[in-house]
């Protein structure tokens, strides 16, 4: 069997590729989140990714739950009510937790459907591109379950509480146009032009000093639950960091000097 998981470094960007197009790179079994966790904390662990272009190999971006796992009541969703509580818990609701522990710039290139837990995949990332062959379904009450990987709260806070409850509610698919209408995507591209919009983006990201976009993410994140003074105090902390680094003085250097900065993450 293939790899769960590819994870490629270029030129400060690390593409992380969800490989079991067999199963429309379903994200519940044990070998694929533990592939995908190991491969965000490498990239967290490496100073020198700047940004991650996240994607699905096949025609899907993932169909989240294996359903055949869910009918034959095996994997994630065996066992007694308890037992499935502690799946989810140590299983596939690792993803989400490590996206938050997750300083670097990530960006979903969702190349097809992204139903359930794929969906809510894309929703962890901080910049969604679509391919206009890109379908969006928050479906688990199609198939009698609830959002068991943190997608209640990451949606609303994407798309807003009446369009997230729609979509959790319904469970019908929007297609790439309504998702970009909406703003669970900043843009839609033909599917050939998919990958290389999001590695261009990617490299546009990584073209900044690494620290200060990790610093900058984490101020994004941190600020969705504090208020504005906290939010204050610590923009002026990593502030005072920012100022004392050498990639700050080498911006400063190559503007009044009018040429391209070579940032080194000192």
């Amino acid at each position: 069997m293939n790899e769960p998981v590819l994870y490629e470094f270029d030129g400060g960007v690390a593409t992380i590729t969800l490989n079991r197009p067999e199963t429309r790179n379903a994200l519940t079994e044990m070998e694929v989140v533990d592939a995908l966790v190991a491969s965000l904390e490498r990239a967290q662990a490496d100073l020198s990714v700047r940004a991650i272009v996240l994607t699905g190999a096949g025609p899907a971006f993932s169909s989240g739950g294996n359903i055949k796992h869910m009918r034959d009541e095996v994997g994630t969703f065996g066992g007694n009510p308890a037992q499935i509580r502690e799946n989810y818990r140590r299983g596939i609701q690792r993803i989400p937790r490590a996206f938050h522990e997750l300083d670097v710039p990530c960006i979903a290139a969702v190349n097809g459907p992204a139903h359930g837990a794929g969906c809510d995949l894309a929703l962890m990332c901080d910049i969604r591109i679509a391919a206009q062959s890109a379908l969006f379904a928050e479906s688990f009450a199609k198939v009698g379950i609830i959002p068991g990987d943190g997608g209640a709260w990451l949606l609303p806070r994407v798309i807003g509480l009446s369009r997230a409850a729609e979509m959790i509610f319904t469970g019908t698919p929007i297609d790439a146009q309504c998702a970009f209408e909406w703003g669970l995507v900043s843009r839609v591209v033909p599917d050939a032009q998919l990958l290389p919009a999001a590695q261009e983006l990617a490299q546009r990201i990584a073209s900044n000093p690494p620290n200060v976009l990790r610093m900058s993410k984490r101020l994004i994140r941190e600020g969705q639950r504090m208020d504005l003074p906290s939010l204050l105090e610590l923009s002026a902390a990593f502030q005072g960091i920012a100022h004392r680094t050498a990639d700050h003085r080498e911006a400063i250097a190559a503007t009044f000097e009018k040429r391209a900065p070579n940032y080194t993450g000192e």
